[in-house]
């Protein structure tokens, strides 16, 4: 097969091809979890908890969350991250390559997550599946590592074309969170599986859309002043977000035990959904609502019965929702459980543009359309909290069916992303890669040297000398046996590195035999100008290292013991040559 594809085909029309492969299995993806996801959400939400009790909603989170560790535990064996840090995590430090598994680890977890009542997405989960699905293809075409990270970006696009119908938002959504180069030779590629993946999408679903919505009120030049404050205040629960998300996450990681992961993290998320039934599953239902003027409807299981014709009680419930959707989010990671941000972060945007609109309605300031601020109050908080304000944009308006809003979109994101980023420079997704050095990003310097193996410049062909050895011992042991000018002193005990001795250290004396028995290396041996620490110095801090030193070899050392020296030379070469990999 593989000499038929190098005799008949092309390498860019096989590119072509697997791209379209990719998006039309990433489709299938999104209509495999969609339709388990609507099942168990149906079978439960719409049975159990309509004609029997509203307590369901406390047991259903917990009982679907300890259904998802029994399967990770015992089907999958092996953990389950969540899906687009797993794939960032894939590109930016396994170049590219997922394992097996990944193709079903989310299939199986997510839906039961989500249908159960986990306040998660499953946009993340989706990509995350195809993502895996086009490394492993890839892995079987002998594709190299730019070909893999391009198919990934490929199967991304198609995940949101599929669950969205927004091709031209996905496209940009690849490009924005993956880091991927805007070129033909990667554009092209996006736009076929994007294109493939709608169509899968369109022969599944019909024409049915997950937002469907289309404008009624324009925009006036008049609205741009609250346009201004949906932003600032977009980017304001952007950073709460950002901050609760972390710290639960962070609460979580320090519990060792998973059982009590569980138990704690299902116990909080059924409370929270038993009193607050709206936070249950993805929320898109609430989103429909209050795009349609309804938000009695979505509001009407409040646990205290609260009159819903007063609007200042729908106000503080709206923004009860705000408040602890995110808590719910991440409660529901916290215990396991498997999902994505995207959604969550749509509802929290819809839910706050709506109640800013509705305070600036009541407070009788202005009249703003309650409708377009949801739509935009999206926007601003995945500007936000995703920090991709053109997928933003452009998905708000392919939802919409046009660009009457492009303005205020615009603006919002734009004043959200850059409050945001100023205070979290990096998204929820790229967090822990960003704080790590480890994230892959346009900034084409640093993306070469995050994808650079340390390992492969490290070189072990120097001698090495212990600090007791005399001038003679040096003279017949390193310098005559050594074709570098440069030798680590290492204790002859726990070969930790002690100093180094140049060439240059020891030629005005190497000729004095008078002085064979009373010199020694701990005599002779300096310092070295910077020490490379394998296991905590990346490849930005080690070519930092590199250009204040002005050395040409530094020494590697692992936990205080020598390892080898990395040279100027061959750093420069691996990363001449990972650049033109990376650019083709």
């Amino acid at each position: 097969m593989l000499l038929l594809r190098y005799k008949y085909i092309s390498q860019r029309q096989f590119i072509y091809i697997l791209s379209i492969l990719v998006g039309f299995l990433a489709g299938v993806g999104a209509v495999i979890l969609k339709n388990l996801t609507h099942f168990f959400q149906h079978l439960l939400e719409g049975n159990l908890v309509r004609y029997y009790h509203n307590a369901f909603y406390f047991l259903f989170p917990i009982i679907g969350l300890t259904i998802v560790y029994f399967v990770i535990k015992y089907v999958i064996r092996n953990k389950v991250s969540h899906g687009i840090p797993s794939t960032l995590f894939a590109i930016s430090k396994r170049k590219g390559i997922m394992k097996r598994y990944q193709m079903l680890a989310s299939v199986l977890t997510a839906p039961l997550t989500v249908g159960f009542g986990g306040s998660v997405g499953l946009e993340g989960p989706t990509v995350a599946t195809g993502a895996a699905i086009s490394s492993n293809v890839a892995r079987l075409f002998h594709l190299n590592q730019a070909t893999r990270s391009l198919l990934i970006g490929c199967a991304a696009a198609g995940a949101l074309s599929s669950i969205f119908k927004a091709p031209i938002a996905a496209i940009i959504f690849a490009i924005e969170v993956f880091s991927l180069d805007l070129t033909i030779a990667s554009m092209l590629p996006l736009l076929l599986a994007s294109l493939s993946a709608i169509i899968t999408s369109y022969f599944f679903f019909g024409s049915d859309v997950l937002l469907p919505f289309k404008i009624e009120d324009a925009f006036k030049i008049t609205d741009v002043p609250f346009f201004i404050i949906l932003g600032v205040i977009g980017g304001l629960v952007s950073i709460y977000f950002t901050e609760v998300y972390d710290r639960i996450q962070n609460f979580f990681d320090k519990i060792a035990s998973p059982i009590k992961r569980l138990l704690i993290g299902g116990i909080g998320l059924g409370v929270l959904v038993y009193f607050i039934p709206p936070l249950y599953g993805e929320g898109f239902e609430v989103i429909n609502n209050l795009l349609a003027g309804n938000p009695e409807e979505a509001l009407r299981n409040n646990f205290m019965n609260l009159d819903l014709t007063n609007v200042w009680v729908v106000i503080l419930l709206l923004l009860g929702l705000v408040f602890f959707k995110i808590i719910a989010s991440a409660l529901t990671f916290g215990a396991g459980g498997v999902g994505g941000i995207f959604a969550p972060t749509l509802f929290m945007g819809s839910v706050m543009g709506n109640c800013v609109a509705k305070i600036i309605n009541t407070t009788g300031i202005y009249k703003v359309s309650e409708s377009n601020f949801t739509l935009v109050g999206m926007a601003g908080l995945m500007a936000g909290v995703l920090h991709a304000p053109l997928t933003a944009i452009f998905l708000i308006a392919e939802l919409t069916g046009g660009y009457e809003l492009f303005i205020p979109l615009m603006l919002t994101a734009a004043i959200a992303y850059s409050i945001a980023k100023y205070v979290h420079p990096y998204s929820v997704y790229a967090m822990e890669l960003g704080r790590k050095g480890e994230l892959i990003t346009h900034d084409k310097d640093h993306a070469v040297l995050t994808l650079m193996d340390i390992d492969s410049v490290i070189e072990n062909n120097f001698v090495s000398i212990y600090p007791d050895m005399s001038l003679e011992d040096m003279i017949k042991k390193a310098i005559v046996k050594s074709n570098r000018n440069i030798f680590p002193v290492i204790s002859e005990k726990d070969k930790k590195l002690i100093g180094i001795i140049l060439l240059d250290d020891l030629r005005p004396i190497m000729f004095d035999q008078t002085l064979y028995k009373t010199v020694f290396a701990r005599d002779v041996m300096q310092n070295p100008p910077e020490i490379i620490q394998v296991d905590k110095d990346k490849m930005t801090e080690i070519m930092k290292k590199f250009k204040d030193s002005n050395a040409w070899n530094l020494p590697v050392v692992k936990d205080g013991k020598y390892v080898g020296f990395i040279s100027k030379s061959k750093l420069l070469t691996a990363y001449r040559n990972k650049l033109i990999e990376v650019t083709n």
